[in-house]
């Protein structure tokens, strides 16, 4: 029984320092830019879009489609950057156990 209490024990650290990985990914801030700088976004490291800054320069009403197709690219740019964050920091947690193909921790 001795090894059950200390198997319940390690869950409850493993469960505590996910729920403080969380937070903290909650709180990461990752910046995504495409059109050289002209679009801008921030992401949190669950992939929640924060900011999106816009040049001046490429606000024209006729180059609409062009300034949506930046704004997805860069959009896609931080996204990919948290999840390759967020994959660091759970191979740090994990001490590089693998888990099966599929899961996604922590959301």
């Amino acid at each position: 029984m001795k090894n059950l209490g200390q198997m319940m024990k390690q869950a409850q650290e493993l469960q505590d320092r996910m729920q403080a990985m969380r937070e903290e990914l909650e709180a990461l801030e990752v910046a995504g830019a495409s059109g050289g700088g002209m679009v801008g976004v921030v992401l949190n490291g669950k992939g929640e879009m924060r900011r999106i800054d816009l040049d001046p320069a490429i606000v024209d009403p006729a180059e609409k489609d062009v300034l949506e197709d930046l704004i997805v690219a860069a959009v896609n740019d931080a996204r990919a950057k948290a999840d390759r964050r967020a994959e660091e920091e759970m191979r740090k947690l994990t001490g590089g156990l693998p888990l099966p193909p599929g899961l996604k921790l922590p959301f």
